[in-house]
């Protein structure tokens, strides 16, 4: 079997400006082409074996609405001190998502051919940028943080782990985890600068 993926159709309505010179669609041609050359290197055979189950493990340990119940337990049954860190992490994820999906819906890249996963692939056909690998980083931040230097050093390869297991199961290019972690790195960092400014309307709110 061939670990070959699809070059996204570069026409106006997968590409976010209907004109481009022919110099400017060959460089992103190019790109395009690079970037599926070295995803599909990543990708793992579709025949059941651990590594393959090792990267979708991966890949469902950030998935939104794990993450969502979680947080929702913390928030409901936890302490005021993890009340509030809870609050810091929900602030950060939803100027997350707000980011991750006006840049999907900006470039509409469609995601690489393939048939596992199809749960993402109906519900989000977009591929630019990857919204797990841009959570697990912001995660990642988040959680290191306040976390013990072996404990944020656990998130951080368990953010890198995530990232490359939606490639090798063709569900993104690398340029799309790339970015993905960049964007969940920025979310992050800006959530831990502006949270500070309205913990206390939130906390007088929730209390």
């Amino acid at each position: 079997m061939k670990n070959t993926q699809e070059i996204p159709d570069l026409s106006a309505e997968n590409t976010p400006t209907e004109a481009k010179s022919p110099e400017e669609l060959s460089l992103l041609q190019r790109f395009l082409s690079l970037d599926a050359r070295f995803s599909a290197k990543l990708v793992v055979p579709e025949k059941p074996g651990p590594l393959r189950w090792l990267f979708i493990l991966l890949g469902h340990s950030c998935d939104s609405w794990y993450w969502l119940i979680f947080l929702s337990c913390l928030l409901f049954f936890g302490s005021d001190a993890i009340r509030t860190r809870t609050l810091f992490w929900i602030f950060g994820m939803v100027g997350l998502a707000a980011l991750v999906l006006a840049v999907k819906f900006i470039i509409r890249r469609p995601r690489p051919e393939g048939e596992w996963g199809k749960i993402y692939r109906v519900s989000d056909p977009h591929s630019f940028p990857s919204g797990h690998a841009a959570r697990a980083a912001a995660i990642a931040l988040m959680i290191g943080m306040s976390a013990p230097p072996l404990a944020a050093a656990a998130f951080i390869l368990w953010a890198l782990g995530v990232g490359i297991s939606r490639v090798a199961l063709k569900l993104h290019y690398l340029s799309d985890v790339a970015a993905g972690w960049m964007i969940g790195i920025f979310c992050g960092a800006a959530a831990a600068r502006l949270f500070p400014l309205i913990e206390p309307w939130i906390t007088r709110f929730l209390s």
